[in-house]
């Protein structure tokens, strides 16, 4: 049955009236006080707007255009602090200006700070939005740690947004979000290269956390995922991002306890980065699984991918003992375009007794700038279990892309490696390795008499479908009586002047030779 106008319009009217949301309480902080002439301090302006804006149900606290001068400000449940173009709130350069704020949570990150620009703790639906920008001063602070602010500190907060602003020149870390939920951080800059310990954005203990479109150049770490607690960091998203930094793009760690669990990381394009453009670090005895990191371009990078589980084993409250190594499986890496400018070269490893476990490195593409010598090939690596992990930790390695040790299950499913100058070291070197499997991996051949491969104590390995290069004199070396269980299938060797040379330790049937093209003075 059709409803003719004058029905719809009688409907209309016996129905009452519609429902719209009404606007949200705007509070502009001039109208407390504030004055935008960068000389004013405007610590209790801003925060009478905030308080005002909390106890009026929750609203908009504005800041107009103008540099506003503060100390420690602390946003309260349902309060937005909104920079308008051309706002700049500026922090106070007066450490007195930064009162302690001691959380009820504890975690390690109390030996790092307890001064911060912006303060909430267990607040909820907060947020920082704007296109304005928030400059820490942070050449005017010197000294240890606790002694330079952090521009951004929220504990324990529930349903975060910061969007839009740009962040500049933290005296320390730039921003800490530790044991919130339901955190949104988008389309924010952050330019901070003024202090050390610059970390671009610290994710520490939470869960539930989106951070996208985001372009960050720091001093430190760029984005970085931490366990300060026993509370893991898990169900976090990092996608369209771009990234440098003077350490390294996107960590996981050092501070692990807690462990990190559910991460996907996508779509960045990295660059100009002194350390790893990927750091996966599990040294203090929590769980790393479940990560997917796909689809990220790196130029200038010293590494494009690091992976170590150690055994710092550094408790997190100073009564508490060490905790047991912990683990890291489960790691998913893929569609990565590489440009390395550290000839250390990458690597994946464990602890004796302590493999990692489960990676899959798919999908990769990665130049080398070359510069390894014979002497890298012999030199003896130590283990550094307890030492801070970095690329570099080892120093050069034996191999000049890859070096794996004490690893389990670990797939390279088309992976290339290339070199741009002259190197001695092999392709790839794994020692201790349970379950290689090699498919479609292809690597640019090594000076003098190094093999392409060498592997020591290898063990249930398939290898398949990988092409010896131009000018290599050993495709394959073995070593060590655990070798067993190898299996060389359908690649193409016939480019290699030897396809396989065994040590003497190594047992008769440790190899099978399956219907690989072989040079002819091999078949």
């Amino acid at each position: 049955m059709r409803l003719h106008s004058t029905s719809l319009f009688l409907a209309l009217l016996l129905s009452g009236p519609v429902a719209h949301p009404s606007p949200a309480a705007e509070y502009d902080v001039t109208r407390f006080g504030a004055v935008g002439d960068n000389l004013t301090l405007n610590t209790r302006a801003i925060q009478r707007a905030i308080d005002a804006c909390a106890t009026g149900g929750g609203g908009i606290v504005r800041i107009p255009a103008g540099t506003f001068r503060t100390g420690t400000i602390v946003l309260r449940s349902q309060v937005t602090l909104y920079l308008e173009p051309g706002a700049v709130l500026v922090g106070s350069t007066q450490l007195q200006d930064y009162p302690s704020h001691i959380p009820g949570y504890r975690s390690y990150a109390d030996n790092y700070t307890e001064r911060s620009l912006i303060y909430a703790e267990k607040a909820e639906g907060i947020a920082i939005r704007g296109s304005g920008v928030i400059d820490g001063q942070g050449k005017a602070f010197a000294g240890p740690y606790k002694a330079r602010p952090y521009l951004v500190r929220f504990i324990e907060c529930r349903h975060v947004t910061v969007e839009g602003v740009t962040f500049r020149d933290s005296p320390m870390w730039i921003q800490h979000y530790l044991a919130c939920e339901d955190v949104v951080i988008h389309a924010i800059r952050v330019h901070s290269k003024a202090n050390r310990n610059n970390d671009g954005i610290d994710i520490d203990s939470c869960c539930r956390v989106r951070i996208s479109d985001c372009e960050i150049s720091s001093g430190d770490d760029a984005i970085v995922l931490k366990a300060t607690s026993g509370r893991p960091c898990r169900d976090v998203t990092i996608t369209n991002c771009v990234l440098s930094s003077d350490c390294n793009a996107i960590k996981l760690g050092t501070e692990s306890n807690g462990g990190f669990q559910n991460i996907v990381i996508s779509n960045c394009a990295i660059s100009d980065t002194r350390l790893s453009g990927l750091a996966l670090e599990e040294v203090d005895g929590g769980t790393l699984e479940r990560l997917i990191a796909t689809n990220l371009v790196m130029d200038g990078v010293g590494c494009p991918i690091f992976v170590r589980l150690g055994n710092r084993a550094r408790p997190y409250k100073p009564d508490e003992p060490k905790p047991k190594v912990g683990a890291l499986r489960d790691v998913l890496i893929s569609k990565v375009v590489a440009v390395a400018r550290d000839y250390t070269g990458c690597s994946i490893t464990g602890i004796p007794g302590h493999r990692v476990e489960n990676v899959i490195l798919r999908d990769i593409r990665v130049h080398f700038p070359g510069g390894g010598g014979p002497a890298h090939v012999t030199r003896s690596i130590p283990e550094n279990e307890a030492k801070y992990p970095e690329h570099t930790m080892f120093g050069v390695l034996p191999a000049y892309g890859l070096f794996l040790r004490h690893v389990r299950n670990l797939t390279l499913e088309n992976v290339q490696l290339e070199l741009d100058g002259a190197d001695a070291r092999p392709a790839l070197v794994a020692w201790d390795a349970e379950g290689l499997v090699m498919d479609g991996v292809s690597a640019a051949a090594p000076t003098g008499d190094s093999p392409l491969l060498w592997f020591s104590g290898l063990s249930a390995a398939r290898i398949r479908d990988c092409l010896a290069p131009e000018g290599v004199g050993v495709f394959l070396k073995l070593d060590g009586s655990r070798c067993a269980d190898i299996v060389l299938t359908e690649n193409d060797l016939r480019r290699a002047a030897k396809p396989l040379l065994a040590g003497p330790d190594v047992p008769k049937d440790a190899v099978l030779l399956m219907d690989n093209l072989l040079p002819p003075e091999n078949r």
